[in-house]
């Protein structure tokens, strides 16, 4: 990073500033229990003479304990892409209106995880429904070990409340489906073949400048053998579009080559395939209390709200990279 052309060349001198990043996050907390843990024997050594400092050491014990502990999870992000930045993608699935509002609900609670993390945040697509909220939406998550965290948010997600769309104030339940790829580079092995892929153009929709609605400018690409869609529509060319399109469609496939590659394969693809009752890996509730519990894990909050904003959203990924890493069942 020192050398006077480093940052002639843009893009491979932003992937290596984030990878500093993401070495600094583990080798400093690391650095800094090395430096704690000698202070501390000099603290106990001074408990002898003075008690009244037993508080302070019992405080310091707690906080090198979090620290310890965070470390200890960033241990467990040790998938061949879990250091890569995540391509988040929101589909409303069952449930009507409240669906496509309830999945505009998800793409804020990410984006606030994602602003509080310190992740920078690009809306890649965004397609909205004429009445309410979105049919989908696709989120660049970028940062360190984004998607080592997010991989685990994939599946379905359920939430019940009485419905705002409803005029006898009936309870509804609706569900989102949430869907994560590693953003990989081009030095990542992807075989696509061009023949193999559909390229339909549009008119790009929603807030986004003069541009907007006057070309088709945004960019559809299919894959054909596997139904797997990437669009753009945020760049102001289609040139863009196309590459961030292309972009897309390599990290999808490369995250269904990881997940051939994961013992429970099989079982995986045939629970991503159901919706409604009894297929979410997740239950938000407004109603009639408020409350969010993860099936997978048990982990649960009773601050619905706060877990909209993202405050909550940590203990869950958190909740679930121990669960993965102990192989133990969660009761029901």
């Amino acid at each position: 990073m020192g050398r006077p052309d480093f940052w002639n060349y843009a893009e491979a001198a932003q992937k290596t500033v984030a990878k500093l990043k993401g070495l600094k996050g583990v080798v400093g907390p690391i650095e800094e229990l090395n430096r704690s843990g000698a202070d501390l024997t000099a603290l106990i050594e001074m408990v002898d003479e003075d008690p009244s400092m037993h508080d302070e050491v019992r405080s310091e014990i707690e906080r090198m304990e979090s620290v310890l502990a965070k470390l200890e999870l960033k241990a467990l992000l040790s998938g061949p892409n879990d250091n890569t930045d995540a391509l988040l993608s929101i589909n409303a699935r069952d449930g009507g209106t409240d669906a496509n509002d309830w999945a505009e609900m998800m793409l804020r609670m990410y984006i606030n995880w994602a602003n509080q993390q310190g992740f920078q945040v690009q809306l890649l697509d965004r397609n909205d429904n004429e009445e309410a909220g979105i049919n989908n939406a696709t989120l660049a998550i970028r940062g360190p070990m984004a998607y080592g965290y997010l991989k685990g948010e994939e599946g379905i997600h359920r939430l019940v409340r009485i419905s705002p769309f409803n005029s006898e104030g009936k309870r509804q339940t609706s569900f989102a489906a949430v869907d994560v790829s590693p953003d990989v580079d081009d030095s990542f092995e992807v075989d696509i073949q061009e023949k193999d892929v559909r390229e339909d153009r549009f008119r790009a929709s929603g807030a986004g400048g003069q541009h907007v609605n006057k070309t088709d400018s945004a960019v559809r690409l299919t894959h054909l053998p596997t139904g797997i869609v990437a669009a753009c529509q945020s760049e102001r060319s289609q040139h863009q579009n196309r590459a961030t399109a292309w972009k897309m469609l390599r990290a999808r496939l490369a995250r269904v080559e990881e997940e051939r590659r994961e013992a429970e394969q099989a079982d995986k693809y045939a629970a991503k395939a159901r919706t409604g009752f009894g297929s979410q890996i997740r239950n938000y509730f407004l109603h009639p209390d408020q409350r969010v519990k993860d099936v997978r894990t048990g982990y649960h909050v009773g601050n619905f709200h706060a877990m909209l904003d993202g405050n909550e959203l940590q203990g869950f990924l958190d909740a679930f990279l121990q669960f993965r890493a102990s192989g133990v069942t969660a009761d029901s």
